[in-house]
């Protein structure tokens, strides 16, 4: 080797070792810390003794990098994210250790459409951890109060541990939402978004949702969240409402909602609903390739629906799996649309979940309810208790095709014989009769499950 070539070779590792220095040095020298307080002054520097006022002003200073420490206080002010992070630098609004920092509506209008009192447009690499959102509230019919709003497109969002409640809308058409992700573009979507360990409760939606992805969403988690006391839909999946300007893409999809608890919801008294038991616990709606799993759901209206609102639409490739599923208004699980002009429900499975004492105000959903448009579903392993209304199944349309009903246990304790079913416009009693008349269920069991403490909603099996 010439030593034209070896000083050429010298210089091009000597380059690739700065690199790579500035790559380490840089990510950790972009780091930053900026400190609120409602003590402090916009004009200080935002350091811890000598933070800044308004969280407004922390973000607008905010780079790739930065955390900015809330301190306890209160806030009364709508934050818009202005700048997005980077997947390892991204920028980070928390409140300060064991401190409460709350951002307070009350008093503040909203000025535009889906106007969150935290707000993040086109923008990536954001997180949102530990403050509590509270009291924002419209009287006006086209304005959509959001706790956490997330809209346009972007990546790497993270909502973690905060406290969302009373966000409302007092006009009886309106919607608001605790938070909402719309993914609004296209091609380009809202992607890579977790949202974990929230709890969303005391609000007034309207014909809205408590937690919402809509449109062109994709890859995302919704897990440990606790939501309760809303007056409408707990989580909601949705597609081909035109939020996306892209048909094709117009459909959140590949996601995951595990581990969450969701209960006392109800749309009952809702002035969108009047005294209809609607408001689903975990909805779908024009989803796709979504795992719903080991979620806690009870004491809603309808525990976990997969459906389709809209005609020619499919809800696909849903699972549903190892839930526990109680003392739900109307039906435990509901799939399919709830009239004929709807889409439908298909090549999705349901298995391993327990159904326990559902349909408590008689509704006719019983553990399990097959809406219109059912074809191509799974529904295996599940363990269903019926309560009083003694309604496991109800399938009272004709048209659903091709669904494979087996190897589940049913238990009533009044007896086998008392077992209620809805098949084809027929109401059978019976679980022998069930078996003859719907030709399924063929290796299913009536036999009473041995859970670990049935008075303490343990459903845990005791190991044999």
């Amino acid at each position: 080797m010439n030593k034209k070539v070896r000083g050429v070779l010298l210089i091009l590792m000597a380059f690739f070792i700065l690199m790579v220095l500035y790559e380490i040095t840089g990510h950790a020298s972009q780091k930053k810390e900026l400190y609120v307080s409602s003590t402090g002054n916009d004009k200080n520097a935002g350091s811890k003794k000598n933070p800044l006022k308004t969280i407004q002003k922390a973000v607008n200073l905010a780079k790739p990098g930065t955390i900015i420490y809330v301190r306890k206080g209160v806030y009364k002010e709508q934050v818009v994210i202005r700048n997005s992070g980077t997947k390892n630098a991204p920028i980070i609004i928390k409140a300060y250790s064991k401190e409460k920092a709350i951002i307070d509506g009350k008093g503040l209008k909203v000025s535009w459409d889906y106007q969150g009192l935290v707000s993040i447009h086109d923008k990536s690499y954001v997180t949102i951890d530990g403050l509590e959102i509270k009291n924002y509230k419209t009287k006006q019919e086209d304005l959509v109060p959001i706790g956490i709003s997330v809209s346009g497109s972007g990546k790497g969002i993270r909502i973690l541990r905060n406290h969302i409640h009373h966000i409302e809308t007092l006009h009886e058409n309106g919607n608001a939402h605790g938070i909402a992700i719309y993914g609004t573009k296209a091609p380009q979507a809202i992607e890579d978004i977790s949202i974990s360990g929230n709890k969303l409760e005391d609000m007034k939606l309207g014909a809205s949702e408590t937690l919402v992805l809509n449109g062109n969403v994709s890859n995302f988690k919704v897990e440990n969240n606790i939501l309760r006391q809303n007056n409408n839909i707990g989580i909601d999946i949705i597609g081909f409402e035109n939020v996306s300007p892209v048909e094709r893409f117009d459909q959140v999809r590949n996601g995951v909602i595990r581990n969450n608890k969701v209960y006392e919801i109800s749309s009952y008294g809702n002035p969108a609903y009047g005294n209809h038991y609607s408001a689903g616990g975990i909805y779908v709606d024009g989803g796709k390739n979504i795992i719903i799993e080991m979620n806690r759901v009870y004491k809603n209206d309808i525990g976990i629906e997969a459906a389709s609102e809209h005609s020619g639409r499919l809800t696909s490739s849903i699972t549903i799996r190892k839930n526990s599923i109680y003392e739900n208004r109307s039906a435990g699980i509901a799939i399919g649309g709830y009239d004929r002009k709807r889409g439908s429900t298909v090549n999705s499975r349901i298995t391993d979940n327990i159904l326990y004492k559902n349909d408590t105000k008689y509704q006719d959903g019983g553990q399990l309810l097959l809406q219109y448009n059912v074809k191509n579903n799974k529904i295996d392993n599940n363990i269903m208790v019926a309560g009083d209304s003694n309604l496991f199944i109800s399938n009272p349309f004709k048209q659903n095709k091709s669904n494979i009903i087996d190897n589940n246990v049913y238990y009533l304790h009044k007896g086998e014989g008392m077992t209620r079913w809805i098949w084809n416009t027929e109401e059978i009693t019976g679980f022998t009769e069930y078996k003859k008349k719907s030709l399924q269920d063929r290796k299913s069991v009536f036999r009473k499950p041995k859970f670990v403490d049935e008075s303490k909603r343990d459903f845990r099996l005791k190991s044999k």
